[in-house]
Formats: structure tokens, C-alpha cells, sequence
């Protein structure tokens, strides 16, 4: 199947999904909290879960399906490809009512990521990447800053990250932290060129990241996890080692200043 039809299938599938999610943003979702402190759901994640697996694997019936909101089975092991879906990335946005929001749709292709959408609906705004052909912003092709030195660096991150125990020598580097709760957005900033870079050093699931990633790396950026490692997905476990993604001088010089994780 060609990447560019199964990109098209990603948009028209997140235009749908945007449809859907924003009729319940602008009423009263019923949410709960998952079990075993995984954070909020509500019933727009759910019916957006829904439609885009009939959807998807209606179109494409031998690939294989990891969704956040759809319980995993090994099935999507034995296939080349899988979608990896998060049918609403920031949820606990959502519910606030903060419209950074987003869907966040990828097609992997041995461990690969080949096609990526990222919707936030509430903001107009579509992103999109293929392999190869570069990534855009409703239709114009974006481009990662163009900073080289991780002085003054503008970084997308929770708190968190900048805790003195996760660099070296106990050494913070010198950047301007910035935050947006959805992973996928984030990712999707930095290949805009807004900012320049993200991380998160914390085990990532997969559905957070994988269409970001690949729009940050088709707009010329670099992305590993916090090791240096290549992001590879579809892993049976579908967490990755967090996740350092931006210009290639600026995450380089992120990685390097990473202290050692303890696992």
C-alpha cells in the first residue's frame, strides 16, 4: 500500500475523529479515572476509539491495531503493519476545556512509523507527515528552527524533567521550559519550528508519540528516546525510554547532558 494512501486515510479518518470529539468538548462528556492511577477517560475518548478502529481496520483489515482506549492484545505483533492510535492526546485537557487537545494517528511498518496525523480540531490545526515526503501544517510544509545552540533553547517539558537527578553532574542545561500537556502536540510544535525541542524521561506509550515523532524527523528534526536509542514501535510492551526530540544541534546537546537513567 502506498504511504501516500494510507496518509489520506489517516486525515480523512482525524477530520472524522475531530467531528465527533468536538460535539462532545462543546456539551458535557461523562469522564471516570482508569484503574491503576492511568489518568482520566471520558466517553468522547471512547467513541472516537470506536469509530477509528472500524474505520481504519475496515480499510485496512491485515494491519494491526494499539490504541490507548482498546485493550492490547499480541496480535499486532504478527502484522508488517499496525496503526497506533491516541483517540484523544490530552485528555485531562479536554476536560478542563483547554482546546490543546488533539488526535494523534500513526501507521507503523516494522517498528518504523511511516504515516502521521496530528488533529487538534478546536484550533484548525492539521499535521501530517509520510516518510520521505516531508511534514505539513494544513497543506504547508513545515521546518524545525533553525537554533544550534541549547543556550536560551525553548523546550516543551513538564517540570518535572528539569529536576537537577536527571542530568549530569546535576547540572540543569540552560533552556526556557514551556509546557502543553498533549505529547503529540508538543512534538508537533517543534517540527512546526515554534520551539525547539521537547522531551519527557519518563516510560512514553507509544500512541503518545509515534505520529509526532515522525513529523518532527520530516521537517528535519531528530528524535531518539532518552538514551540515544532510535524509536523503534510496536515493541510488545508499547512504552518507549522517554523521548528527546528538536533541532539535531539542540537534542543533541540535551542527550548528552543526560544523566544515566537508573533502569
Amino acid at each position: 500500500m502506498p504511504v501516500t494512501d494510507d496518509l489520506k486515510l489517516l486525515i480523512d479518518a482525524a477530520e472524522a475523529a475531530g467531528k465527533i470529539a468536538s460535539g462532545f468538548f462543546h456539551g458535557a462528556a461523562e469522564r471516570w479515572d482508569k484503574p491503576g492511577g492511568q489518568g482520566p477517560v471520558t466517553e468522547a475518548d471512547l467513541a472516537v476509539d470506536r469509530m477509528l478502529r472500524n474505520e481504519l481496520t475496515g480499510a485496512r483489515p491485515g494491519y494491526g491495531w494499539l490504541s490507548e482506549e482498546t485493550e492490547d492484545t499480541p496480535a499486532r505483533l504478527e502484522a508488517e503493519q499496525v496503526f497506533i492510535v491516541d483517540p484523544i492526546d490530552g485528555t485531562r485537557s479536554f476536560i478542563e476545556g483547554s482546546t490543546t487537545w488533539a488526535h494523534s494517528l500513526a501507521v507503523a511498518r516494522n517498528g518504523i512509523v511511516e504515516a502521521a496525523v496530528v488533529y487538534l480540531p478546536e484550533r484548525g490545526k492539521l499535521y501530517a507527515a509520510a516518510r520521505g515526503q516531508g511534514a505539513t501544517l494544513n497543506d504547508a510544509p513545515l521546518t524545525v528552527s533553525p537554533k544550534t545552540q541549547i543556550e536560551g533553547a525553548t523546550v516543551l517539558a513538564a517540570k518535572p524533567n528539569l529536576n537537577p537527578s536527571f542530568w549530569r553532574n546535576r547540572d540543569v542545561p540552560p533552556v526556557e521550559r514551556v509546557f502543553r500537556s498533549s505529547l503529540a502536540y508538543r512534538l508537533s510544535l517543534v517540527g512546526e519550528g515554534r520551539f525547539d525541542a521537547m522531551m519527557t524521561l519518563r516510560p512514553t506509550w507509544e500512541w503518545d508519540v509515534a505520529a509526532g515523532a515522525l513529523i518532527v524527523e520530516e521537517a528535519g528534526g531528530k528524535v531518539t528516546d532518552q538514551v540515544k536509542g532510535s524509536a523503534r514501535f510496536n515493541n510488545p510492551h508499547p512504552q518507549l525510554r522517554g523521548m528527546v526530540a528538536g533541532t539535531p544541534p539542540v537534542q543533541d546537546a540535551l542527550v548528552k547532558r543526560l544523566a544515566e537513567p537508573l533502569v
